[in-house]
Order: C-alpha cells, then sequence, then structure tokens
C-alpha cells in the first residue's frame, strides 16, 4: 500500500455533532479508515467520577451512525477512542449497544466490534504502592499516596496504539476504545499496515482535533491524513477550509506547555526537526518528525473522587459604589455562612463575570471592571440540603451586605432568580499520574463480540 488515507470527522466525537457536508466529502475521497476520538479531560473530572457523559447521547448516537454507516458502506474499519468522554467502562458498554442497535436499525450484514476497558482496579494501584513503587505525579501533583487513592471514585488508565493494533490483529471491523491518547486511535492503524512510527505517531497527533489544524477556524468538520513511507499529509475536506503550515505547525502546539514532545504509552514524538511544505491550496505535507521509544512502559492514570453535593446562583451587580465594593460585598457574605456553618465541612465559591471571572488573579484589568458585574456563587457541602442552604446563603447575604456611605436599604445586588439551583455533584481530579507496568494489558482488557 503506497499511502493509507484515514479520515477524522470530529475532534471529540458528540461533543457537538459533526458537519455532514464535509464528512461526505472525506468519505467521497475514500479513506481506508474512518476514525475518530471522543474523549477529553477538558470537561472536568465530574464525568468520570460520576460514570455519566457530559454529551447527549442523541449527539452521540447521531455521530456513531454516520460514521457506521459510511465505514460499512465502503468496507473499511471505524475508530472510536476514549468512548463517551471519559472512556470508563459503561462508556464503552453504551458505545457497543449503540453500534449493535444501528447495525439492527440498517439492516447492516453482521460486522466484528473490538473494545476494551481502560478503567484501573484500585486495589493494583495499592499494591504498586505498597510493593514500594511509585505513582509519580504529573504538572505539579504529588506522587499518589494511599489517602489520595481512598478518596478516589474511579480511575482509568490512558490507553497507548497497544489495544487498537491487537483487535486490528484481529480482524475487528469496529473498535470502540477505552480512555485512549488521542493520537493512538489514529496511529494505531498506521502502524497496523507497516508505516513507521515517525510518520504514524505524527498523523495521529494532526488528526486529533480534526479541522482544528485547518483554517479559518470551523469546529466539527472532516480532514483526512494520508500518511506514506515519506511524509504526512493533511487536507481540510470543508470546502472553505485549507490546512496550511500555519494551521498545521499551529496545531502541533496546541494545548500544551512544550510544543515539541508529545507522550505516550512507549514512548514519545519529538517535533523539533518538523518541515511543512504547502503542496496544494487544501494541503500540508509534513516530514523530519522522530518518535522515541521510552526504555520503561509508564502509562498516565485520570482519576476523579467526589467532594459533595453542589448548588449554584447568580445576582447581577449595577450600583457603582457597590461595584467598587464588591470583595467587601462578598466578604460580608462569606462571614454570614460562617456564623451559620463554622469554618470548616464545606466549600464557597465565588467568581466576578466582567471583572476576572474567566483569568481570576491572572487578569491584567482586574481593577478595572464594567459598569455591571455578575457574580456566580457556588457552594459544596456533604448533603444536598446543606449545600443549597449554603449557596443560598451566600447568595442573598449579598443583598444585606453592609458598606459605609450606603444609606439606601436595597438595589444594591439583583436577582435574576430569588432561588438557587441544584447542579452535578462536585468532583476533584485526584489523580494525574504515571504508573510503570510489566505488562500493558495488565491495565488494559481486550473482548470481541458481533453486531
Amino acid at each position: 500500500m503506497p499511502s493509507l488515507k484515514i479520515i477524522c470527522p470530529n475532534g471529540h466525537l458528540g461533543f457537538a455533532p459533526l458537519r455532514v457536508e464535509s464528512f461526505r466529502a472525506g468519505v467521497d475521497a475514500q479513506p481506508d479508515y474512518i476514525a475518530a476520538d471522543s474523549g477529553s479531560d477538558d470537561v472536568g473530572p465530574v464525568p468520570l467520577g460520576s460514570d455519566t457523559s457530559t454529551s447527549p447521547e442523541a449527539w452521540q448516537r447521531h455521530d456513531l451512525e454516520q460514521m457506521l454507516l459510511a465505514a460499512r458502506a465502503r468496507g473499511v474499519p471505524m475508530i472510536i477512542g476514549s468512548a463517551g468522554d471519559t472512556g470508563s467502562n459503561s462508556r464503552v458498554d453504551l458505545y457497543v449497544r449503540i453500534v449493535k442497535e444501528l447495525a439492527r436499525q440498517h439492516g447492516l450484514a453482521p460486522f466484528k466490534i473490538g473494545y476494551f476497558y481502560s478503567e484501573v482496579d484500585p486495589a493494583f494501584v495499592r499494591g504498586k504502592l505498597r510493593d514500594g513503587g511509585i505513582v509519580a505525579g504529573l504538572d505539579g501533583y504529588a506522587d499518589l499516596t494511599e489517602a489520595e487513592l481512598d478518596a478516589t471514585d474511579r480511575i482509568v488508565a490512558v490507553a497507548g496504539v497497544q489495544p487498537y493494533l491487537r483487535l486490528l490483529e484481529a480482524g475487528a471491523d469496529v473498535i470502540i476504545g477505552g480512555r485512549s491518547s488521542d493520537a493512538a486511535v489514529f496511529a494505531a492503524p498506521a502502524l497496523h499496515h507497516g508505516y513507521a512510527a515517525d510518520q504514524a505517531y505524527y498523523l495521529g497527533k494532526v488528526l486529533e482535533c480534526a479541522s482544528f489544524c485547518a483554517e479559518p477556524y470551523g469546529g466539527k468538520e472532516t480532514v483526512m491524513g494520508e500518511i506514506s513511507a515519506e511524509d504526512v499529509r493533511v487536507t481540510a475536506m470543508h470546502p472553505d477550509q485549507r490546512c496550511t503550515i500555519a494551521s498545521v505547525a499551529g496545531h502541533a502546539m496546541y494545548e500544551r506547555s512544550n510544543p515539541y514532545d508529545e507522550f505516550f504509552a512507549g514512548g514519545r514524538l519529538d517535533m523539533r526537526e518538523c518541515h511543512y511544505e504547502q503542496v496544494s491550496e487544501k494541503t500540508t505535507r509534513i516530514t523530519g518528525s522522530r518518535f522515541i521509544p521510552s526504555d520503561r512502559l509508564t502509562v498516565k492514570l485520570e482519576g476523579a473522587g467526589k467532594v459533595g453535593e453542589r448548588y449554584i446562583g447568580l445576582c447581577g451587580i449595577r450600583d457603582p459604589y457597590t461595584i467598587a465594593n464588591v470583595d467587601r460585598v462578598i466578604d460580608w457574605a462569606r462571614e454570614k455562612v460562617r456564623e451559620r456553618f463554622g469554618d470548616d465541612g464545606y466549600e464557597l465559591h465565588y467568581k466576578v463575570y466582567g471583572r476576572d471571572g474567566v483569568m481570576g488573579e491572572l487578569e491584567p484589568l482586574r481593577k478595572q471592571p464594567g459598569h455591571e458585574l455578575c457574580v456566580f456563587v457556588q457552594g459544596v457541602a456533604p448533603t444536598d440540603g446543606m449545600a443549597e442552604e449554603v449557596t443560598l446563603t451566600g447568595l442573598r447575604q449579598m443583598f444585606y451586605a453592609r458598606l459605609p456611605d450606603v444609606k439606601g436599604t436595597a438595589g444594591s445586588v439583583s436577582f435574576p432568580l430569588d432561588e438557587v439551583v441544584r447542579a452535578s455533584a462536585a468532583y476533584r481530579w485526584t489523580l494525574n499520574h504515571t504508573i510503570e507496568v510489566d505488562d500493558i494489558f495488565d491495565l488494559f482488557q481486550v473482548h470481541m463480540t458481533e453486531a
């Protein structure tokens, strides 16, 4: 095979529905694989901790249906990674069920579904710790302790290419992956067909977010990656988008503090010597990437643990004096919560939109607030009732805050709703770590079924 083509229609399957027009253009380009990643920890720890999806099932089903029907019509494999936002076992089972339902609904001929699980039993991690192993923290996290493990509700390991390769070798027509490196979803089929890791991993890197590597910006549009023995080429499928030197090189730097390295279970992609060449209006050619195998097999772990139940509330401020003293208003409200509930056992958070709600203390214009502010109040506590009362007190007491020079009795704070609203339970990331293993399949369980 002189080259291999893979189309990616969505950088996060189901998060917003794929765009059908560019997807059909991608299918018409006769790809050898149709693949997409479906997960991200951008959505925060709640979906993993609560074992839910942040994306509506209808949107996920839409994308799976478009991809499945196209793949079966062309007779090419379909690969999905990090099923259902988190890649937990229940999300993998959900996608396998949806694929089987779609196969029955559309009367498709029988085909093989390969799938793998990524959830990790805490007992496995605890055993490593008790044997003297170090589960090393990433990005400022301390090395894992048993106390932090005890605070964890669910753990997933981030797969590399290995489970995908095993399922491709077993003849899977559709693969539903647990939590995975985004790039592994695309690198694995290239490796399966004998292409060098140097190019295969870059193919995965450039395809992982679909049209984020194209310009002008337009999410959820299809792009096609083509790998050969010499290079990787990426082409935008939407008629108004282009993959340019700037857009492709820029995407290599996306969401990272180090623009040169991408780490996987088994090695890293080195992009320091990448060369980008515009070979047509819509296509960029990439050479010079290198894959460096690692001496030890380490796998990233992600874990989330529940903090408590959560309520949220909103209020608006238009009065200039109250805006100038908004921190004193918040301090007043905090003190009233403290008088009722004490100093600990709950959390109370305020975000002031119109001043620094997005960037917090990093906001350079923090001392120049807008003419009106929105204050977002969030209360977390062990029980539903306590969380509601903490949030309601923290919200309403802003109305009653006593400030010097205020002679009136009302008007400083307004409420769009005179209530607080129950939100999802609050979770936090407990694991952002790596674990060393002798066998990758100690962490990933591979299965095969038929639709």
